[in-house]
């Protein structure tokens, strides 16, 4: 009799749906599947263009279709899940022109955090542990190399933007970015790894940092957009040409 993991294997090599861990049940259910899937489609464990299996993928978190039914209808309310063939959806592609506008906005976004995170620091009313946030971010990040796992980087890279946010001391900036992390997680995800720019991007990281801890709130506001900028910035602009297909 095949053991669990040959099952796995013999479902992998016929391009099944991957297994993710069984979830336990709640009244939540509906939430915890959604958080679930979302998280494999911004990690990549279901990649853009992935065909959805409802069954499978219940049969995977150890739920019936109806939760996740529900949750892939949340999904593609999010852009996340797509239309496929009749009545079929799939995980939708990465759209470059998306992520150039989403980083429009969030170039203001965190222009703005930092400004008022760095106001925070000559007020006197930025908690020491939030400083000290955005401080082991950039420390972390300054030890990854090329080698990292790309699901680190991102995680350390969500890390310190969240906590540049949750800096400014205004809840909305966080509020209005969340909804658009998965987009920008698997972008990075999808490119991270072919990219040697950790190194400047941390730089660019600490400089932000720098600015804020000596009060400096035009030039905290200068190097937060200046790093996020999709079109003119340095990451960013790398990942965004390796997404767009060549003519």
């Amino acid at each position: 009799m095949p053991s669990p993991a040959d099952s796995d294997a013999q479902r992998n090599s016929l391009g099944a749906q991957p297994s993710l861990a069984p979830l336990a049940s709640s009244p939540v259910l509906i939430d915890q599947v959604y958080s679930r899937l979302r998280d494999a489609i911004a990690d990549l464990t279901l990649p853009p263009g992935e065909r959805i299996r409802q069954a499978e993928l219940a049969d995977s978190l150890g739920v019936s279709r109806q939760p996740v039914s529900h949750a892939l209808q949340l999904l593609k309310r999010d852009g996340l899940v797509c239309d496929s063939g009749r009545q079929g959806l799939e995980v939708a592609p990465i759209d470059p022109d998306h992520l150039r506008q989403l980083y429009q906005v969030r170039t203001a976004l965190d222009g703005l955090a930092a400004r008022l995170a760095a106001h925070r620091v000559v007020d006197g009313t930025l908690p020491a542990p939030d400083l000290r946030r955005l401080q082991d971010a950039v420390a972390a990040g300054m030890t990854m190399t090329r080698g990292t796992p790309v699901a680190r980087q991102v995680r350390v890279e969500v890390a310190f933007h969240t906590a540049l946010h949750d800096a400014s001391g205004n809840p909305l900036i966080a509020q209005t970015v969340a909804p658009q992390w998965p987009h920008i997680m698997r972008a990075m995800a999808a490119t991270l790894d072919a990219l040697p720019m950790q190194e400047v991007v941390w730089h660019e990281h600490g400089e932000i940092v720098a600015r804020i801890a000596a009060g400096d709130a035009d030039g905290a506001e200068s190097a937060a957009r200046e790093h996020t900028e999709a079109d003119g910035g340095n990451a960013r602009r790398e990942w965004l040409a390796r997404l767009t297909p060549s003519n």
